[in-house]
């Protein structure tokens, strides 16, 4: 069995895409095992490996993982990117929460009836321009660092560049009164780890499209 981590997830972002991030962040190399079918899911569920009947699941230094806050908490621990002390975890969890808030109303917005997208997207816009955004903008004017929290690289600073580059997927120009934020999404992405997940060929998935829906919701229902 190889040492790198195993991922069992659907061939898409859902909620084993901030997992990605972090892996790759961290420089790991990882493998993916898909679930193409119900049947997939359900082997894995009466073999024992999903504690809760659920995925994503990690098989990962002899564990097999669930929960994905769970997993990204381990990950973020075990390769430095949880700050240097409690205070700075205490801080990365904040920013973090607020952040996987904004990312379910990206992730879900695929999901909603035609009738109901247009009203669903001003609320993204409203959300991420309104209430996020602008607290991620007053910390980096604040304290003039590089990096959300310690001025070190941290989990914090990985899952809110995927954020936002979701939310420029739905509204091309989202940061545009967010100047700081900008800097910080191109200052991030050069990041050598992380501009390797964000080129071409990576591990890295697109968004989720409407023709793909029905298998994905087939897997799980």
């Amino acid at each position: 069995m190889s040492g790198k981590p195993k991922l069992h997830y659907f061939n898409g972002r859902g909620r084993m895409e901030s997992i990605r991030w972090l892996l790759a962040a961290a420089g790991l190399e990882f493998e993916e095992c898909f679930l193409e079918t119900k049947d997939d899911l359900t082997k894995l569920q009466k073999d024992g490996s999903l504690l809760f009947q659920q995925v994503p699941m990690v098989e990962i230094d002899g564990m097999k993982m669930v929960q994905s806050r769970a997993i990204a908490n381990y990950i973020a621990t075990k390769y430095n990117l949880y700050g240097k002390d409690l205070k700075e975890r205490a801080l990365i969890d904040m920013y973090v929460e607020a952040i996987i808030d904004l990312n379910e109303l990206l992730m879900t917005h695929i999901l909603q009836p035609a009738d109901k997208k247009e009203q669903h997207l001003a609320t993204i816009v409203d959300k991420a321009t309104n209430r996020y955004f602008p607290v991620y903008e007053k910390v980096l004017k604040d304290h003039g660092q590089d990096f959300l929290v310690g001025n070190q690289f941290s989990r914090a600073d990985v899952q809110l560049l995927e954020t936002l580059l979701m939310a420029e997927e739905c509204k091309p120009d989202i940061l545009a009164k967010f100047p700081l934020l900008q800097s910080f999404k191109a200052r991030i992405s050069n990041i050598p780890t992380i501009k390797k997940f964000l080129q071409p060929g990576s591990q890295r998935k697109p968004p989720l499209q409407e023709k793909d829906v029905p298998k994905v919701m087939k897997i799980f229902h």
